[in-house]
């Protein structure tokens, strides 16, 4: 039976004002999952105004009040992990694993940001004017707009308002079209933990008026930080958009994580790496290792050894079996990773094994070995199970090689040389990287984010406080003298 999903404004379920509804299907069966609101550019306001009505007194509330609410929305969170799990698999084919994942960590990032309530700080600071007591404090932005997608639905969606809400700040979530019910719930859990009515609001909307849906939101003069997470091309629209309205915006992007195999490396623990890294989620993770890169002396023993591993992991239906590799998101997804591999057999490289697509959207993992920069899988986002295997001729040329991409968000380092891996690590021109782990990782209180093309900004512990207050300068004049 599908789901329906309503907005979410002033603390209210409401249809949307037109009576739109949009439908997502299942990327498997193809039944309608949910059926959803299709917020009109007056709801998006409406949702803004509801927020900036909540914002006084959500800012003026203590920072223990509002650590005890995001406490009591983390364990409810984790409480309703049966109904997200459902709904992560019905609207994007995840595994349970990975949905129950999700909520494990998104619980986390709730309870992480309840203990930066008290951390919203600011400082004195020495003046040369004399008697001028002069301190620095941060204070909240005002409404924020966080977008979050698809891929890691509950983590991302969490991520998008649980530090500006601990912040002070009151938020419009605009959901993903992809997962509207996955998202919805998310609200409906900070509603029921007691959050003020209009301290966070919900908007869904058709695929289709997304442009204008959003663009009305960052228009929106009481709209002052937006938080984005999803492809770099949509980036690139969301960050001409707020700097038109002059509106600061965190961006988390796409990626090509390199994962980068040294000549001493354990090649034992560099294939696990490798498989949980480029294989989670049938690969459609920001961080998801794209390219291996690994030193010619030791690629034939890592390759032979990655193939045997890849080739267990158990694919299939999520809703029927406990398997690694589930669906993809929709079927011109996995048509992608089929076309990724044959450009890359026809230009030369090996195809060491090939992804299988089956009921459309399920895929097996794919190995290509010996790629070249003349093939697309070496530098276009895949976002599916395909890894790319680039061989290489010593350190130097491995750090040339993980640099040669637009993107810029994680990378790791294998070597049994801890000094030799961080020189190398310090080299790779990415947000993260991790020496002797995976490129996939995540703690809620790490500075999360990308460079170059992989976008801006930083989510996550501390770092997330500059990101959604303002920084104000104050003083006290006790002894004021002017010139004339």
């Amino acid at each position: 039976m599908a789901l329906t999903t309503l907005l979410r404004i002033g603390g209210k379920p409401r249809p949307a004002s037109t009576g739109a509804t949009f439908e997502r299907k299942n990327p498997i069966s193809g039944e309608v999952a949910t059926q959803a609101s299709a917020a009109s550019v007056a709801d998006a306001d409406a949702a803004v105004e509801a927020a900036a009505a909540a914002l006084p007194a959500w800012s003026a509330l203590g920072p223990n009040a509002r650590r005890g609410l995001l406490l009591k929305a983390a364990d409810l969170l984790q409480a309703k992990a049966p109904d997200f799990i459902a709904r992560v698999t019905a609207e994007t084919g995840g595994t349970a694993g990975w949905a129950g994942f999700n909520v494990m960590l998104a619980a986390g990032m709730l309870r992480e940001a309840a203990s930066l309530t008290t951390q919203v700080t600011g400082q004195v600071i020495p003046s040369d004017t004399p008697g001028s007591y002069a301190f620095s404090f941060r204070q909240p932005a005002g409404v924020v707009l966080g977008i979050a997608p698809w891929n890691a639905p509950v983590i991302l969606g969490v991520r998008a308002v649980a530090t500006p809400l601990a912040c002070g700040n009151s938020v419009v979530f605009k959901a993903s079209e992809t997962c509207p019910a996955t998202h919805g719930l998310i609200v409906e859990v900070l509603e029921e933990a007691g959050l003020p009515p209009g301290a966070v609001n919900l908007v869904t909307n058709a695929p289709a008026d997304a442009p204008a849906i959003v663009e009305r939101l960052i228009a929106h003069p009481a709209v002052r930080r937006v938080n984005f997470t999803g492809s770099t091309k949509v980036g690139r629209k969301i960050a001409e958009l707020a700097g038109r309205h002059l509106k600061p915006v965190l961006l988390e992007l796409g990626g090509k994580a390199p994962l980068v195999i040294l000549d001493d490396a354990d090649l034992d623990a560099a294939v696990n790496a490798v498989a949980f890294g480029a294989f989670m989620n049938q690969g459609q993770i920001c961080m998801s290792t794209e390219r291996v890169v690994v030193d010619a002396k030791v690629a034939d023993a890592f390759v032979a050894k990655l193939k045997a591993k890849a080739a267990a992991l158990p694919v299939g239906d999520p809703r029927t079996g406990n398997v690694v590799l589930g669906a993809m998101v929709s079927a011109g997804a996995a048509t992608l990773v089929a076309d990724l591999a044959q450009d890359a057999k026809a230009k030369g490289a090996d195809l060491v094994l090939a992804p299988s697509v089956t009921q459309q959207t399920i895929v097996s993992a794919g190995v290509v070995d010996r790629v070249t920069s003349a093939m697309r899988i070496y530098s276009e986002e895949s976002f599916g199970p395909i890894v790319a295997i680039i061989r290489v001729a010593g350190d130097e040329e491995a750090i040339r090689v993980a640099n040669d991409s637009e993107y810029g968000l994680a990378a790791a380092v294998f070597s049994q040389n801890i000094n030799r891996a961080l020189h190398v690590a310090t080299r790779i021109n990415s947000g993260i990287c991790h020496i002797n782990g995976s490129t996939v990782a995540d703690e809620a209180q790490m500075p999360f984010g990308g460079t170059k093309a992989s976008g801006y900004g930083r989510f996550g512990g501390t770092a997330g406080i500059a990101e959604f207050t303002d920084l104000r300068w104050i003083t006290i004049e006790t002894e004021p003298h002017y010139p004339f």
